[in-house]
């Protein structure tokens, strides 16, 4: 559903608690699409948290939370104008509230069962004559009475709403699990004290065991649950609750929620930076490690920007806040994460189908099984107690092993680990998408200006024509360039003042979009950029000192002549350095056995230079922006060769087309920019370093959510025929549905230990002072 698009839709959010397993997720969906005006809902399991999209002239956010509560699921309304912080402080307390109802429940459980359990088997070892045996039995009654009062009361309760909302879900297994075999033990257990009929196998201590550590099983769940939404607590914490607001030049403290964009604030040493600003007096060091996961500071100084979060180390610093709130870099990249958490490709999808219509299969599979040991009981000649026995172990078995959590926590969690650690990491996933086409690259493209190369381009040498000198010419580019948004104009103009020359305001000026710009000084009309803008103005002398060839890049000067000759008045060349970790970040592409391609608009010696620096063997050179995208299609679909899925990585700005067109597009240097990149992947730091992690954490994801889904369905495919056949206790299937969760959970968490840096952690060189 394209919500953008739409004018009368509201987006909300919902914390929603109660939820166990998929079939949970397709219930609660179900119920807020019921209500009029809701367009389309989302519900993420592992957060516990739910995406509404719904009409406001039609329906009332309380409206669907109700519709939610009524189906079994306490749903709470998240204030639009709260922080994020304290709405996700509020869903940790439920969170930690209902982990901790689990746990009293487990304990419960436990502790009515293991004694009796125990005992049952140390009278069995000594023979013990059979009043013990019955004493025991009536003790495992008293228990087993207790735990579904206590512990399944929950259970009958879910079980009893869904019911009513003409559904089912895991309660509604639970419930008649431990019913079977509770209720079967006592009729069997009274009919025997009652002289009815013989003394038959009776199951209260599996009653009352398999309501102990399901209820444990929920507690492990929940504890791992709130453990694999730990990174964006992590973030949401790095924004302090007060910052120093100067007024009148003397600092208050106030709180953050209150600072307006153009407010200015005191920043200390040791401080965190309140909100997303630019410097306007100081400089300082600025730990940047938890936003982009870079380990050295940056320097910042006098029109630099500082994003909220970061921790200024030994200078003090006065920003001008540009971006509070939810627009914060801090802001977008939760929900950047929160967003991909979310998403669900289409192997999940078929799941939460599989999952939605799971519970009544079951309880088909339950009858079945039911019906088939009544039948195998008579065909034997077994007297009914007896058969009785044999089909309420297998019934209470299948209805406890079949739960479908595993198979509902298989893709989230996974999903929220990764996308969680890559978020420390500075590497922000944006959708799942994103994830499955990383993890089948074979060509990464990289743009070179501000990817490879710092994007500071330095004029290197100049070369005055006609009569004039240095000076005298880079004045005049200066003067004509000084309107221009390029690197290479800001770089002239750059080095122009750094002279000190004095530039002149252009009386006309016309930018020419790659190719350069056209100005009117006094009476000269100027011509400054590529030799194709000289050529296309007028005639050109193409004699020019064969001394300016090399890796640089040439910047043409001339002067148009009213019988529209062009006079070369000289050429500026200029370089743009690479990175300093640029070459070691294409070497660790290279590991992972992608082929790397140059792509630029820069010239052909320029661009093959950076290239042999940076160790690529393919390049596209002179490439306009328009052009790039037809580039990325040819390399997706070379003649003759099977289709190759392709990365571009650039600015996600200047390289938009291209970064749309390829299939990963990776957007570096987000920074306080975040929402307006084009990349399905955006890298906090301008590191080159990263796109090589975010490959390998993307194929570490995509390997836990293979695998977790294998070890889901495999687990329910395989454990319910050894269930139908009665050759699962009711014990071993409660402990086998809690160890499946905590196993799906725990091998999601194993993606904080996966190695997504190739040898040392990456480093940033602090950002040189302006004009040095």
């Amino acid at each position: 559903m394209e919500v953008a698009n739409s004018s009368t839709l509201r987006q909300a959010h919902l914390s929603v608690s109660g939820m166990n397993c998929a079939s949970c997720v397709a219930h609660v969906q179900k119920a807020a699409k019921a209500v009029e005006g809701v367009s389309d809902c989302q519900v993420s399991l592992s957060r516990g948290r739910a995406q509404v999209w719904f009409d406001p002239q039609k329906t009332d956010l309380a409206v669907v939370a109700e519709a939610i509560s009524r189906g079994g699921y306490a749903a709470h309304i998240e204030q639009a104008d709260g922080s994020q912080a304290a709405q996700e402080q509020q869903r940790l307390v439920r969170q930690k509230l209902e982990a901790q109802n689990w746990k009293w429940r487990a304990v419960a459980g436990i502790v009515l069962w293991l004694p009796v359990e125990l005992a049952h088997w140390i009278l069995t070892a000594r023979g013990a004559s059979h009043p013990a045996h019955l004493t025991l039995q009536w003790i495992s009654l008293a228990t087993a009475t207790v735990a579904i009062i206590y512990i399944g009361w929950g259970f009958y309760r879910g079980a009893w709403r869904a019911l009513k909302q003409k559904t089912s879900n895991m309660d509604t297994l639970i419930a008649l699990g431990a019913s079977v075999a509770y209720f079967y033990s006592l009729a069997a257990f009274l009919g025997h004290v009652a002289g009815w009929w013989a003394a038959a196998d009776v199951y209260f201590m599996e009653a009352t065991g398999l309501l102990g550590l399901i209820s444990l099983g929920h507690w492990l769940e929940a504890r791992a649950r709130e453990s694999a939404g730990s990174a964006i607590r992590q973030l949401l914490e790095l924004t302090p609750s007060t910052a120093l607001k100067l007024v009148d030049g003397q600092p208050m403290e106030v709180s953050v929620a209150s600072v307006q964009a153009g407010d200015r604030l005191l920043v200390r040493p040791g401080q965190r930076v309140a909100v997303d600003g630019q410097v306007v007096q100081g400089r300082s060091s600025v730990d940047e490690s938890m936003l982009s996961g870079e380990s050295l500071p940056v320097v910042r100084q006098v029109g630099d920007k500082v994003i909220g979060g970061t921790v200024n180390q030994d200078g003090a610093l006065v920003i001008q806040a540009t971006q509070v709130g939810s627009h914060s870099a801090l802001s977008q990249i939760v929900q950047l994460v929160e967003k991909a958490q979310s998403a669900k490709p289409p192997v999940q999808q078929l799941a939460d189908r599989i999952a939605g219509i799971f519970v009544p299969v079951v309880l088909g599979i339950a009858l079945i099984t039911a019906l088939g040991w009544w039948g195998w009981g008579r065909y034997h000649g077994w007297d009914s107690l007896h058969t009785w026995g044999r089909l309420a172990n297998a019934v209470c078995s299948v209805l406890i092993i079949a739960c479908p959590c595993a198979l509902g926590l298989a893709l989230p969690a996974s999903l929220m680990v990764g996308t969680g650690r890559g978020a420390k990491r500075g590497i922000l996933i944006r959708d799942m998408d994103a994830l499955q086409h990383a993890e089948k690259l074979q060509v990464v493209v990289l743009d070179k200006t501000g990817t490879l190369t710092t994007g500071r381009p330095r004029v290197t040498k100049i070369w005055a024509l006609e009569q004039l000198d240095e000076n005298a010419l880079l004045a005049l580019a200066a003067s004509a360039e000084q309107y221009s948004e390029h690197p290479l104009a800001k770089a002239i103009v750059r080095e122009a003042r750094e002279r000190k020359l004095k530039l002149q305001d252009p009386q006309q000026f016309h930018n020419e979009p790659g190719l350069g710009v056209e100005a009117t000084l006094d009476t000269r009309q100027l011509l400054v950029g590529s030799e194709t803008l000289l050529r296309d103005k007028g005639t050109l002398d193409t004699a020019y000192p064969a001394s300016a060839s090399g890796p640089w890049t040439l910047v043409h000067v001339g002067q148009l002549k009213p019988d529209k000759s062009v006079v070369r008045l000289g050429l500026i060349a200029l370089a743009d350095p690479l990175k300093s970790d640029s070459a070691a970040a294409v070497a660790d592409l290279h590991k992972l056995g992608l082929k790397t391609v140059l792509l630029s608009g820069d010239n052909r010696a320029t661009v093959m230079a950076i290239a042999r620096q940076a160790g690529i063997d393919v390049i596209h050179a002179q490439v306009q922006p328009q052009e790039k995208a037809e580039v990325i299609r040819q390399l997706q679909r070379p003649d003759g060769q099977a289709r190759r899925y392709v990365a571009m990585v650039g600015d996600g700005v200047n390289d938009a087309p291209a970064l749309a067109t390829a299939d990963l597009g990776i957007a570096l240097g987000g920074g306080a920019d975040i929402a307006k990149e084009t990349g399905g992947i955006v890298l906090v730091s301008d590191s080159l370093s990263g796109v090589a992690a975010s490959i390998r954490l993307s194929r570490a994801t995509m390997r836990k959510i293979r695998q977790n889904l294998f070890l889901a369905f495999v687990y329910n495919v395989l454990a319910i025929p050894i269930a139908a056949f009665g050759l699962l206790n009711p014990l071993w299937a409660a402990g086998a549905m809690a160890l499946s969760d905590v196993s799906v959970i725990g091998n999601a968490l194993l993606l904080r230990r996966a190695k997504i840096d190739d040898g040392q952690p990456p480093t940033q060189r602090p950002k040189p002072p302006a004009g040095t």
